[in-house]
């Protein structure tokens, strides 16, 4: 089925347009605007009645300044991760005569999907927080303003870690999936959501702490190995790490492995992370050579803990080094380092 056809008034022989018909919009031009498809404004039309009430030829569709209000309020409520029904009908509602002619509702409906769905939308994602229900769809709609507002009420709400693990990452990868299976599209929806997630993230960071200001041998160095480029993942352990007042260094990503050498034997850390998103950048040789660093006096020598994260390592040997389960773990594995009685 083809797209909502986009045609211009008619011409001669027609009857001179209404007031609402001279300032409505076609199809296209509302799609753009409000950041949908044209598929979407003809699936809404068709499963819950919100259509443009202007059509002059029975054929090609004007949307009045009223349908716009009616549709931007749906999308400002599915944003929020309202189930579509729910605010189409509080959409009409709020267009309804004597409710205020168009104007957004004044209480966002509750989610009747209680606090996590199933509803996949337009995106794979699964059994998740309603939150990443309207996340998703604010991505796919490039909606920036939405996107911005929702992680940071997500990071307000329920604080970073849960907002990273039960929100941020399951939207993510739901994106990951959707680009990877339709032929590199969403690669725009991907930079959108990856660029906003990493405000919120470093928004929520604190500025470094001293090395002297926290107890411990040293701070943890946060480092994507050679060819890697995905550095979310240590933003948000960074930015976890500064909430508990931990020193750190962050390098990002694909840290070549002269200047992590060099940065640890300078800053003799009480921790290495190395993160690696896939096999073909996770080296168990690389790590290896990090747990054997070692500084200090003779016989009072002092080497890093290594911490393994990241899907990469998968399947691969790692033996003394760390291997967190999840976000927090690595967070509580880290937080130990600095809490830990030294050695009699």
């Amino acid at each position: 089925m083809g797209a909502i056809p986009d045609g211009e008034e008619p011409g001669a022989g027609r009857q001179p347009a209404s007031p609402d018909t001279a300032t409505s919009l076609t199809t296209g031009a509302l799609a753009r605007r409000l950041g949908v498809s044209p598929t979407t404004l003809r699936s809404w039309d068709r499963r819950y009645g919100i259509g443009p009430a202007v059509r002059p030829d029975g054929r090609h569709r004007r949307w009045t300044p009223r349908d716009v209000a009616v549709l931007e309020s749906m999308c400002r409520l599915t944003s929020a991760g309202i189930p579509p029904a729910e605010a189409a009908r509080a959409a009409k509602e709020s267009a309804a005569p004597g409710a205020g002619g168009g104007e957004v509702p004044p209480k966002t409906p509750e989610p009747s999907a209680g606090p996590r769905s199933r509803a996949a939308g337009t995106l794979p994602l699964g059994d998740v927080r309603q939150e990443c229900r309207g996340l998703a769809r604010a991505a796919v709609r490039l909606d920036a303003p939405a996107v911005e507002e929702q992680l940071t009420a997500a990071v307000e709400t329920h604080g970073l870690a849960v907002a990273w693990q039960e929100v941020m990452v399951p939207t993510l990868h739901a994106v990951g999936r959707k680009w990877a299976s339709s032929g590199d599209r969403y690669v725009e929806v991907e930079h959108l959501l990856s660029w906003h997630m990493s405000t919120a993230l470093r928004r929520r960071t604190r500025p470094p702490a001293r090395q002297g200001d926290a107890p411990g041998p040293g701070p943890v160095v946060l480092a994507c190995v050679p060819g890697e480029q995905h550095t979310l993942a240590l933003e948000a352990l960074n930015a976890g790490l500064g909430e508990l007042r931990l020193p750190t260094r962050m390098f990002g990503a694909a840290v070549p492995v002269e200047a992590l050498t060099a940065a640890v034997d300078r800053l003799g850390p009480a921790a290495v992370v190395l993160w690696a998103q896939s096999r073909s950048t996770a080296s168990v040789p690389l790590a290896r050579h990090i747990a054997g660093a070692q500084w200090g006096v003779k016989g009072a020598r002092r080497r890093p803990v290594v911490m393994l994260a990241g899907p990469g390592w998968l399947g691969r040997s790692g033996q003394g080094m760390l291997r967190p389960t999840a976000f927090q773990d690595a967070l509580d594995t880290l937080a130990c380092l600095y809490t830990a009685e030294p050695p009699a």
